[in-house]
Parts: structure tokens; C-alpha cells; sequence
């Protein structure tokens, strides 16, 4: 293609000569016209470059200086909407108006996308508990969004820059991919929200102009319940440590996380009433959340203070006021040739519970700690249905800690199975 030559704008030809030099474009003539600048008058230009695009731009003297004020592309900027903006800034100039000084004032204001993602995660970093979290947030945006948006001014990002970034990603980090737009989609609601852009976010339609991803559901594998008996009757057999294998069976036995189970104080266990209270700060939902103890769980934590090292955690580790590392279950269940995860037996429980018991659906959630999903109930839900939960837990124990001697070996089944 050949380069577009600018105007000879010392050329008195191209300069206005009174009103009948004006609207000497029509809009046949803007959408036939070849590469080049055309004149509409008044220093008003259609520029088409080579590749066909076409935009406005106009030229006045502000302050004894030529200046090149652009107006927008056509079509979206139709030539009656560049005659009319063109007249308001020849108006506006002839009072002492600099409209490039103004938009430079403008720019110096708007932040890149890489100053407005550290600000937002700077705002939001107080609410992340958790520090894998905070890193990892700016850091995928910092490998897969800054490299190619990062130095754009958050009001000039369109659907087309996001679609750029995330594609080299996309089927090859299809999780990471989604995060990423995910995150990319809450910088651009921050930038419209501080008046930094208008309109709709553009991460919205995306998608559409990315590949379909493959359909692969992820869940922490889980141990069909069937086999949760025969797993505690070897957990409490194997050769893990004594505080691990209490931990453990009390992790299955309450249904609730591993952090949860690991960052346990002693002095959140009422064994009068035998109630566990975790505090908010623990929960994931930030939610204080009373746990109601069976008897097996209040013979677990005797035996577990009795192994304590006096301090104030239940199932401390081997530094003092530390507690057991979140890998103790994992070799626990790597040394017993079970291949599933701890979180695992969470699903495991809600199994049992909707294909074993009659309990009702939000008895069975709310001992998991999940939030009810249906707004106008959960407004309406002040209880934790606790004494219904106790009875859930009771089964539930009854269950796990039958007698799983008729049940073969869960590891001995896992590789028949594959």
C-alpha cells in the first residue's frame, strides 16, 4: 500500500474561502472517496487511509499554532455529527478554548489498566484473607493482561484489546483464562465506577469472539460414601501420627474444611454443651458457624488435649503455636493409597445425607456452612437449624463409624476399578 502524503496546509486551496466553501462533502461522496484527505471546509477533513478507513479531523489555529483536533471514525461519527462538532470547537476556540491541552489534561488523569489493576488491588487487598489469593490476583494479571493492555488508558480498552490478551490462553490455561477475564472484568467496573470510562464493560462480549472451551468439570475427588466406613476403619489402623489421624477422622465426622479442622482452639469447644464455635474470621464466608459435637468428636478432641502441648490449639504442630500443616492429611492419604483429596469428604457427606437420610436440603447445606442461594429465603432464615443439624451429625457418625469389616479395601477397589 502506498503511504498516505498529509496536506499541504500552507496551500491557500485547501484553506476556506466564505460559506460557499463549507458542506462540500455529501454522504455518497464520504463513503467513494479514495484514499486521501477530502474537504468539507471550514477545516474540516475526511482522512481515508489506504486500508479504507475513514475519520474526521479538524484543523484551527489555537493560540498562533495550527492544531489537528481528531473528531472520530466514520461511520460512527456520520458527517452532520462531524460538522456540528466542528463548529462547537471553532467556537469554542475563537473564546481561548485549547481542546488539545484539555484532552492531554484528560489523559495525564486516566489511569493505564496497570494502574488501575494495582489500585484496585490495593483497595481490595484488606478483605482477601487469603495471601495465595492477593498474590496470585495481580499476578495473573500482571503475566497475561499487562503485556498487552497494560500501558492502555483504562477509557480507550475495547472488547477487541481483551479478546487479544486472553487468546493465547484460552485453550491452553483454560482455567487461568477465565480468571483472568474475570479480573480483567472487575478492573473495568472499578474504571466506570470512578468516572474514568462510560458505557458498557467490554470484558461482556468477549467471548464471543474466542473459541469454545472443552467442558471439563473439576470437583475434589471424593470417596463414594459406601466406602466412608471402611475408611475411617483404616485410618484409625494406619501408621500416621496420632494428632493426624484424630484431625483427620474429626475433619470427616463434622464434614467441615481442612483449615477449619487444622486451626482449631481449644477454647472454641464448649464439651458441656458440646458445641464447636468457629469464629468468623475463620470461615469462609466470614460467618461465625456453631458446629454440634457427637459423641465420637468429644472423645476425639479428650484424646487430642491430652496429646497437646499445652498451648492453645487442638491439633498443634511441631513448631509451638503452630498448627498441623495442611499436608498431613494429603500424606495421610497418599500413605493409605487412597486417591482422593480431604475436602473431598465434605461431598461425600452431602451424598450420604441426600440419598441416605430424610433431612431436609437446607438442614443438610447448612451443615456445610453454605450460604442458602435463594435470597428471599436466606432473608427470612434468622436460626442455623441447629438441633436438626445435631441430628444429622448423629447419623452421620452412626454411619462413618459402622462397622466396615464386610467392605473391601478402598485402595484394593480403586485399582480394580482402574
Amino acid at each position: 500500500m502506498g503511504h498516505l502524503a498529509e496536506p499541504n496546509w500552507a496551500d491557500t486551496t485547501l484553506k476556506p474561502k466564505g460559506r460557499h466553501q463549507q458542506n462540500k462533502l455529501t454522504d455518497k461522496a464520504v463513503r467513494a472517496a479514495d484514499a486521501g484527505y477530502h474537504s468539507d471546509g471550514g477545516g474540516l477533513y475526511l482522512v481515508v487511509k489506504d486500508s479504507g478507513s475513514r475519520s474526521w479531523v479538524l484543523r484551527v489555529m489555537v493560540r498562533g499554532k495550527r492544531r489537528e483536533i481528531g473528531l472520530g471514525g466514520y461511520p460512527l461519527v456520520p458527517l452532520a455529527e462531524a460538522r456540528d462538532e466542528a463548529l462547537t470547537l471553532r467556537r469554542a476556540v475563537k473564546r481561548g478554548f485549547d481542546p488539545i491541552a484539555e484532552r492531554q489534561k484528560q489523559r495525564q488523569q486516566i489511569p493505564t489498566f496497570e494502574e488501575a489493576s494495582r489500585k484496585v488491588h490495593a483497595e481490595n487487598t484488606a478483605s482477601w484473607s487469603n495471601a495465595k489469593h492477593r498474590a496470585q490476583w495481580i499476578n495473573t494479571l500482571r503475566d497475561y493482561a499487562f503485556p498487552s493492555i497494560g500501558k492502555k488508558p483504562v477509557d480507550e480498552i475495547e472488547t477487541s484489546d481483551i479478546r487479544d490478551a486472553l487468546l493465547p490462553i484460552w485453550l491452553d490455561k483454560p482455567e487461568t483464562a477465565r480468571r483472568v477475564r474475570q479480573r480483567i472484568s472487575t478492573v473495568m467496573d472499578w474504571a466506570k465506577a470512578s468516572g474514568f470510562r462510560t458505557g458498557d464493560n467490554p470484558v461482556d462480549g468477549v467471548s464471543k469472539g474466542l473459541p469454545k472451551q472443552p467442558e471439563i468439570a473439576k470437583h475434589h475427588a471424593a470417596l463414594p460414601y459406601a466406602d466412608v466406613p471402611k475408611f475411617v476403619s483404616d485410618l484409625r489402623g494406619t501408621d500416621a501420627g496420632a494428632s493426624s489421624k484424630l484431625a483427620f477422622e474429626f475433619l470427616v465426622l463434622t464434614a467441615m474444611r481442612t483449615s477449619e479442622v487444622l486451626g482449631t482452639e481449644i477454647s472454641e469447644i464448649d464439651e458441656g454443651t458440646a458445641i464447636w464455635t468457629v469464629p468468623a474470621e475463620r470461615m469462609k464466608r466470614k460467618r461465625e458457624h456453631r458446629v454440634p459435637l457427637t459423641a465420637r468428636c468429644l472423645q476425639i478432641v479428650s484424646e487430642a488435649k491430652a496429646l497437646s502441648d499445652g498451648g492453645p490449639l487442638l491439633f498443634p504442630g511441631r513448631s509451638v503455636g503452630k498448627p498441623l500443616s495442611n499436608m498431613v492429611f494429603l500424606m495421610t492419604l497418599r500413605r493409605m493409597g487412597v486417591e482422593v483429596t480431604a475436602h473431598g469428604f465434605r461431598s461425600s457427606f452431602r451424598d450420604w445425607a441426600s440419598e441416605c437420610t430424610g433431612f431436609p436440603h437446607e438442614v443438610c447445606e447448612m451443615a456445610l456452612a453454605h450460604a442458602i442461594k435463594n435470597k428471599t429465603e436466606a432473608a427470612y432464615r434468622r436460626g442455623d437449624l441447629f438441633e436438626k443439624r445435631r441430628e444429622l451429625m448423629a447419623a452421620w457418625e452412626a454411619f462413618a463409624t459402622s462397622d466396615g469389616a464386610n467392605v473391601i479395601s478402598i485402595a484394593t477397589a480403586q485399582r480394580s476399578a482402574n
